[in-house]
């Protein structure tokens, strides 16, 4: 039996206030023919379908295509809600959609059961365990010993015992100790939140959402399948792919990852202002790209943002990397300052700030204009 592992679409997210959601149909709609062309026999959705809990209308009907697009394959879906979601408004129509073949988790209440399917090696059970926090199994439980994730995962998979005999997948959505993390992704002081694969081990395959970069947990059947897209630049240099699982008789899973190319890419480029607007720098490039651009010019650009812009029109974020940057200085006041000149005053404070001292050329500019208030003063 094949599998489609997705995980954290986060439909309807922003990156520096531009807009995902052109970027994320075109995705899904590679997803779809990848489908296509490579059969799989389910989809597993491992939560944060969303990105906000009350996400935007766009995106609801964004995911509404997608899963009827899926359903119109005659693909049954298994989604659960992730810590992005909101629990209650992912599962409204379950019962609904579940005629249609798309099952998805339940506000929690107790141990997920079972939905199963069937293959020429027998029967393969999927559960649904949408994300969960301690308070939340406390309140099944609560005479249980639960005062960590950790506890809580354990103690709801303590309940859930899959057969042994039979082939098991699980779906979920929680951060697994040693996963590798990305700044787009919400993080608990101390690792709190931390869970350890060894409370996966019954399962022959776990589909886990909520890192976003692709990765295996300490063996090739504890997997996250990361974003379709990138949604931080601390996820510039991965490689966004799909996974597909074959899952064949008991003890036998074949797992592939298949690359995944976006619209626009999100890229991080550096270099002076007259590098990165010089034509060589950008001819034949895709200047729609994302784009986190680092000037090293010593001296700030005026309006360097907008006029990059008439270049890269994507350019989500621009930084300086200079000595003005590098170094941490403090602005303390002098000890005596009877004797210092307003030019000393302002070439003191220009070199606080920028870690370099004026120009011959600044430093008369700014003499020139300060004898120009002066007079202007004493005219007054």
């Amino acid at each position: 039996m094949r599998f489609l592992h997705l995980s954290d679409l986060h439909l309807g997210k922003r990156v520096c206030e531009f807009s995902m959601l052109d970027d994320q149909r075109y995705i899904l709609e590679q997803i779809l023919s990848l489908l296509d062309s490579r059969p799989v026999d389910a989809v597993l959705l491992a939560g944060d379908l969303y990105d906000k809990p009350v996400p935007p209308a766009e995106a609801v009907r964004l995911l509404d295509w997608f899963l009827t697009e899926l359903s119109r394959r005659e693909l049954p879906v298994f989604a659960i809600s992730g810590n992005h979601d909101s629990a209650d408004r992912v599962a409204f129509g379950s019962a609904l959609l579940a005629e249609s073949r798309v099952y998805v988790s339940p506000v929690f209440s107790g141990p997920p059961e079972p939905i199963t399917l069937t293959d020429a090696h027998g029967p393969v059970d999927l559960y649904l365990l949408p994300f969960l926090k301690p308070a939340m199994v406390r309140h099944v439980w609560p005479d249980a010993p639960i005062e960590s994730y950790n506890d809580a995962l354990a103690c709801v998979l303590d309940h859930c015992s899959p057969d042994p005999a039979r082939r098991s997948v699980l779906v979920a959505h929680q951060f697994v100790t040693g996963a590798d993390r990305s700044d787009s992704e919400e993080t608990w002081v101390g690792g709190l939140d931390n869970v350890s694969a060894e409370v996966f081990k019954d399962f022959d395959y776990v589909a886990l959402g909520h890192i976003h970069r692709p990765q295996k947990m300490g063996r090739e059947t504890l997997r996250y399948s990361g974003t379709p897209l990138k949604y931080s630049f601390s996820e510039a240099s991965h490689v966004k792919s799909v996974t597909l699982v074959d899952l064949k008789k008991k003890g036998e899973v074949a797992v592939e990852q298949i690359p995944l190319t976006p619209r626009r890419d999100l890229r991080e480029i550096r270099g002076t202002y007259e590098e990165l607007t010089a034509r060589s720098a950008y001819e034949g490039t895709a200047v729609e790209d994302y784009l986190h651009i680092t000037l090293t010019d010593e001296q700030d650009v005026p309006d360097a943002l907008a006029k990059l812009r008439l270049i890269y029109p994507n350019l989500m974020r621009l930084d300086y990397d200079n000595r003005r940057t590098r170094e941490d200085q403090q602005i303390t006041a002098p000890e005596r300052v009877e004797n210092i000149t307003p030019l000393q005053h302002l070439a003191a404070f220009y070199e606080l700030q920028n870690n370099q001292p004026l120009t011959d050329e600044q430093a008369a500019f700014c003499q020139q204009l300060i004898e120009d208030i002066w007079k202007e003063g004493e005219d007054a």
